[in-house]
């Protein structure tokens, strides 16, 4: 991957692929530790060297199971770019001290995540952490203080969060540097256009990582009439650019001027490539509103 495809939040510094693998579903494929391999190091190839976590993906498991498929191959870490999240804390056997599903942003839990996301993945340092949710009970001094204790100690070089609000984002933002806020977006939840959130990322020059690009999979499975109308916008599309309706989902997205950074959850590597095949096409903007407003079911006002 040449340089000019790395996506920077600060010059010279924090930068993710411009498509990042999500791992959410890695324990559901079902591989040995060398076909997890396989599939990392496709990617990789692709471009794509940036892979999203979270402590509770798969039920605790997905980040032991990547790095068990690391431990194969260690000098593929160097290649690569590792983000993980912490902050919820779900009830489930792995956990059974957890009473009800709640969130925790104390400096005690951030550190014991992450310290146990570097365990679990085998490697030295996260690339990026970022906080899974808003907590309500968040002390924003607190969070600071964890992850200036994380950055100092090498254990974490940038931090973020996901699913805030602009504001909430500030709040954290006063005591101490974000570099990304993940979020939901795509044509069928575009909330994050009007209510002020991509208008924030812009305004504080943050790129935005997007989950569930695809409606998790919902643009081409759902029966919905608001899915029907969106899928067969994509395929007119698509069949005007030569490429697929992933690739117009996904370069909808990145028509955008926050410059979003998609996360592509998928572990057939031919949608990777969809994926990655959408930094090569430019919607204009009828296009993309056609898109939009398929969506909304109405012209724009």
């Amino acid at each position: 991957m040449t340089e000019s495809m790395h996506v920077p939040a600060s010059p010279g510094q924090y930068a993710l692929s411009p498509i990042v693998a999500g791992v959410w579903r890695l324990a559901d494929w079902t591989w040995s530790a060398a076909e997890r391999l396989t599939w990392m190091e496709g990617c990789l190839d692709l471009g794509v060297t940036s892979f999203d976590h979270a402590d509770i993906y798969g039920g605790y498991r997905v980040e032991e199971l990547f790095g068990e498929a690391l431990a194969l191959s260690p000098s593929v870490r160097q290649r690569m770019q590792l983000v993980s999240k912490c902050g919820i804390r779900l009830r489930h056997p792995a956990r059974p001290a957890h009473r009800i599903k709640h969130y925790d942003s104390s400096a005690l839990h951030i550190i014991a995540s992450a310290e146990e996301s570097l365990r679990l993945l085998g490697t030295d340092y996260l690339d990026v952490l970022l906080l899974h949710r808003p907590d309500p009970l968040m002390d924003a001094d607190e969070v600071a203080r964890a992850f200036d204790e994380l950055r100092t100690s090498g254990k974490v070089r940038y931090f973020g969060v996901s699913n805030f609000t602009p504001a909430q984002f500030d709040l954290l933002q006063s005591r101490t540097p974000l570099v990304t806020n993940q979020i939901e977006l795509h044509p069928l939840h575009r909330t994050p256009l009007t209510d002020g959130t991509l208008d924030h990322c812009q305004r504080r020059r943050i790129r935005p990582m997007i989950w569930s690009p695809l409606a998790g999979g919902k643009l081409f499975t759902s029966e919905d009439v608001a899915a029907r109308r969106v899928r067969g916008m994509l395929q007119q599309i698509a069949t005007g650019h030569g490429v697929s309706a992933a690739t117009i989902a996904f370069a909808w997205l990145l028509r955008h001027p926050s410059r979003p950074i998609p996360v592509a959850g998928s572990g057939r590597l031919e949608a990777m490539r969809e994926a990655v095949a959408a930094l090569t096409v430019r919607l204009d903007a009828q296009e993309w509103t056609e898109i939009y407003t398929a969506g909304m079911g109405m012209d724009v006002a």
